[in-house]
């Protein structure tokens, strides 16, 4: 091997065995885990039934979910359509679900305080509960059902809005799942 290579080699080698010792790995943080969130009214990425709308009944669909940390504490849940003319809008905000719920089901009651002593915000229709999708006409919208594991149970007032209730559970997220349906209007 010629001179220059071995050089080179050598001051590769130093050079990373002391950038092993000098400078540590940086502590990351642990990977969120994954929630398998559910609909026995629609699959992930299909059309969510106009019953859901408010071409319908504009109540809530049924949701299910599973794998959720043992130490989940409570759960929230935000529902929103990033595909909106004025940026993401919010149909769903309730949080301080039980840690032993596996769902919600359909027609939730849109009161502020719903079973199990979760709650529920505010909507961007301005109103607390769920608003189903209600798009203009044209391409259809996506509708992200975003839940939650949380370390806490919050104690949080009703009414929250959705940047509120993200500001109080930064840093309390063990795990999160989302389902995805579209709606379209003709």
């Amino acid at each position: 091997m010629n001179l220059w290579f071995m050089t080179a080699l050598s001051g590769c080698l130093m050079t990373a065995s002391c950038a092993d010792n000098n400078n540590p790995p940086k502590n990351t943080p642990p990977k969120t885990m994954s929630i398998q969130i559910t609909s026995t009214a629609f699959a992930d990425g299909q059309p969510i039934p106009a019953k859901y709308t408010c071409d319908g009944d504009d109540v809530s669909p049924p949701l299910q979910w599973t794998n959720a940390p043992v130490n989940t504490k409570s759960f929230a849940l935000i529902c929103d359509d990033p595909d909106a003319p004025v940026g993401a809008w919010v149909h769903w905000v309730a949080y301080n679900l039980p840690a032993n719920a596996t769902g919600l089901p359909e027609d939730v009651a849109k009161t502020q305080t719903i079973a199990g002593g979760a709650k529920q915000g505010l909507n961007d229709f301005r109103r607390v509960g769920y608003g189903g999708p209600c798009p203009p006409l044209g391409k259809p919208h996506r509708y992200f059902f975003k839940l939650y594991a949380l370390d806490a149970m919050l104690n949080l007032k009703p009414g929250l809005t959705k940047k509120e209730l993200l500001k109080v559970t930064n840093g309390h997220v063990l795990a999160e799942g989302q389902l995805m349906g579209t709606y379209q209007r003709m």
